[in-house]
């Protein structure tokens, strides 16, 4: 990573709302479109293959199965999925690739990347992957296993608020900033949660990977999307692949109420516009039915 002479010259030379760039500049290089999707990106001077973000959108038609990483994930029996659903799956959803063997991945916590290398290891291995990540999980990527050791396809996501060499957005400011623009959607509760239609300009944060998946999803064309682990509670057990002495704390309690709650109301109304249906395969899940409608993993895979 950039040494800290390095770092102090560019907090110098940049305005604050430019700081969340400091560990990218100079070695990060990219290039826009004018969507706003990073089309060519080079580390250190030597070029990355990404996918285009272009090139997926309304790629996929059909079901696409989403797996997070809550304990109810342990009763459920993914041996009954059908061949013909897409698998996508989240951070340490990766433990049940064997059963699942995802297409579709989302990791954009650095933490994450930072403590589970193992498994970053097998997604990076896998050429049959999307593993959609931000700019910096790139960077973690090529640093922890080197550029020839990515096989995986890569797909950029960036929070819209904390783009790549772009001014950050403040939190009281989104509405104000992207009321206009067709493409985002706004909470009625709370005017600085939005929801991004067209991924290739960023997606909002709400606390949750989640959020950014069923973005993405949307853009991606499929019309039913399953969640399973979206649980949403009991956030001091173990997600489902840990135990008491190798968990890892969780932040979402005290997003849930407030952010994490109207946001999925919000992708729950927009996707519905879209024509997307959204199962909660999540019985025990803090999340209301009037947002995902929950049904039983064994009744919908008989």
């Amino acid at each position: 990573m950039m040494g800290t002479l390095t770092k102090q010259f560019y907090r110098y030379s940049h305005k604050r709302n430019m700081r969340h760039n400091e560990n990218l500049w100079p070695f990060v290089k990219i290039q826009r479109n004018s969507e706003g999707e990073i089309t060519t990106f080079t580390y250190k001077k030597e070029p990355i293959n990404i996918v285009r973000l272009s090139s997926l959108a309304q790629k996929y038609t059909g079901e696409v199965l989403l797996t997070a990483t809550g304990p109810s994930v342990n009763t459920l029996d993914f041996s009954r999925l059908p061949e013909h659903i897409n698998r996508a799956g989240v951070n340490g959803a990766w433990h049940l690739n064997g059963i699942l063997r995802f297409n579709l991945y989302f990791v954009v916590d650095m933490t994450f990347i930072d403590h589970h290398t193992s498994v970053m290891e097998g997604l990076c291995k896998n050429s049959s992957i999307i593993l959609f990540t931000t700019v910096m999980g790139i960077v973690k990527l090529i640093e922890q296993f080197g550029i020839s050791n990515i096989v995986c396809q890569i797909a950029i996501l960036e929070d819209i608020c904390y783009q790549t060499y772009q001014p950050s957005v403040k939190k009281e400011n989104i509405y104000k900033i992207f009321h206009n623009n067709i493409d985002i959607a706004f909470s009625t509760e709370k005017n600085h949660i939005a929801y991004a239609k067209d991924i290739r300009q960023g997606v909002f944060d709400a606390g949750t990977v989640v959020y950014w998946a069923l973005q993405a999803l949307g853009y991606l064309g499929f019309k039913k999307i399953y969640i399973a682990g979206l649980d949403m509670n009991n956030f001091n057990d173990p997600r489902f692949y840990e135990d008491n002495i190798n968990k890892r704390p969780s932040f979402l309690q005290n997003k849930v109420k407030d952010t994490v709650i109207p946001a999925l109301q919000l992708a729950s109304t927009v996707l519905a516009e879209m024509s997307v249906s959204v199962i909660n395969l999540s019985s025990q899940s803090a999340v209301p039915e009037s947002i995902f409608p929950k049904q039983d993993f064994n009744n919908v895979f008989s």
